[in-house]
């Protein structure tokens, strides 16, 4: 299965919506996609919706951890939300809950962010 990506800008909070699975092949894709779309528009913060992925493996987090450097440097943050059971607990051993912040459903995301859904 492959990596479906939906990126959608509010307000100042890129949305990003993962469906499939994010592996080494899909991760130069979305890391490519998220990369232009933060040049191309004034983008604060990004809130990453992991419902529908269904895997994950260590290239996938280098591209999220990579992200969330970025968009720190520049005094914004990143929220996940929604996020499967099973890259939760990859999320939970890699320790990327103790800098990104994980909260219930997209509209709770947005709200924390700023963004009246």
């Amino acid at each position: 299965m492959s990596l479906a990506i939906e990126l959608d800008v509010k307000e100042a909070v890129l949305c990003v919506r993962l469906s499939g699975e994010l592996d080494h092949h899909a991760a130069e894709e979305l890391r490519t996609k998220v990369t232009e779309t933060l040049a191309t528009n004034p983008i604060k913060h990004i809130m990453l919706n992991l419902e529908n992925l269904s895997f994950m493996d260590s290239s996938g987090l280098g591209v999220i951890l990579g992200r969330y450097k970025q968009i720190k440097a520049s005094g914004g943050e990143m929220v996940v939300c929604a996020i499967s059971p099973a890259v939760k607990r990859l999320f939970d051993m890699s320790g990327l809950f103790k800098i990104i912040r994980l909260e219930e459903d997209e509209k709770k995301a947005l709200q924390t962010l700023g963004v009246a859904s």
